[in-house]
């Protein structure tokens, strides 16, 4: 990690813009999904697993890393990676065509509460007290979300409870998603999980092409290469953040997706959200943050423990 006074700020930036990137990918999919001429999810993923390649080759190669950065050691490992994330897009990118915006990403949220849960049941991690408080809190603020659903009070329908259903299983799979990349980053560049990534989603999203594809429109075709590309972008600022600053400076800022969610939600698709989302979104986010806080905290006390010649305890 570059050590300067400037870089944790450069992190932070870098992480904005790509939580920003990846916010309007998701207003462009979305876009798409709700068209005279619907695209189906599968063919979402396509897009934007297939057009973010371009942008991932051209990094490594400006950055003279193409031979390294493509080489794996774990072929079957990126696969079935590929499987899980794969169905996490999939997911994903329906919840957009059912839920409103906010609530969508709100419900996303979950993903990384999961992550420490499926990270104590199959990398053998030590999840202790304060995190499962703060994972059960952090859910408590999804069920907020779902709440008018889970009570039959405000707007409900069957889609609308459909679409709850796929955005939980989309933070799932990308839970399980995030299980398998800590496991390949243990041999794998970077850049290599992100390139066999999608090649990967771009070859299995084909299966889907016997269930709909459509044709789309000019307008709609260019929102959909749109999404590959700032895909790409979104990943490569993503990636350049953590080179940066620790995780634990950056991560809080993924909750910006927040607010650019309510924002395009209500400018773009008329979606003003309901108390039950902000509340919900709110426990989700401090739960989250508080993770993220105190995981910092222990990584100091790591640190200083290991500087003077502390045993594990």
């Amino acid at each position: 990690m570059i050590q300067t006074n400037a870089a944790p700020l450069r992190g932070i930036v870098l992480k904005c813009a790509s939580v920003s990137v990846f916010t309007v990918m998701a207003a462009l999919v979305k876009a798409t999904s709700i068209g005279d001429v619907p695209v189906p999810p599968g063919q979402q993923v396509f897009f934007r697993s297939f057009f973010a390649l371009p942008v991932i080759l051209l990094w490594l190669v400006f950055r003279s890393e193409l031979r390294v950065g493509l080489t794996t050691f774990r072929p079957m490992g990126h696969f079935y990676r590929g499987i899980v994330g794969t169905a996490a897009m999939g997911f994903n990118f329906w919840a957009l065509s059912l839920l409103a915006f906010p609530e969508a990403t709100a419900i996303g949220y979950a993903a990384p509460l999961l992550v420490v849960i499926f990270a104590g049941m199959f990398l053998g991690e030590d999840v202790r007290a304060f995190r499962l408080g703060m994972v059960a809190m952090g859910l408590a603020g999804v069920l907020i979300v779902l709440s008018p659903q889970l009570t039959g009070v405000g707007p409900s329908d069957p889609a609308h409870m459909l679409g709850a259903v796929v955005a939980l299983m989309g933070a799932s799979c990308a839970a399980l998603a995030q299980i398998f990349v800590r496991k390949l980053v243990q041999q794998e560049r970077t850049s290599a999980i992100v390139f066999w990534f999608s090649i990967t989603s771009t070859l299995l999203s084909l299966i889907t092409l016997p269930f709909g594809w459509v044709m789309p429109a000019g307008g709609t075709l260019a929102m959909l290469v749109l999404t590959g590309v700032l895909g790409g972008l979104g990943q490569i600022l993503l990636t350049s953040s953590y080179r940066f600053a620790d995780a634990s400076v950056v991560a809080p800022f993924d909750y910006a997706s927040m607010i650019l969610a309510v924002l395009i939600g209500w400018m773009v698709f008329g979606e003003m959200p309901t108390r039950a989302v902000l509340g919900g979104a709110s426990v989700v986010i401090l739960a989250g943050i508080l993770i993220i806080w105190r995981e910092h905290k222990l990584g100091l006390e790591r640190t200083r423990q290991r500087r003077a010649g502390t045993p594990p305890g």
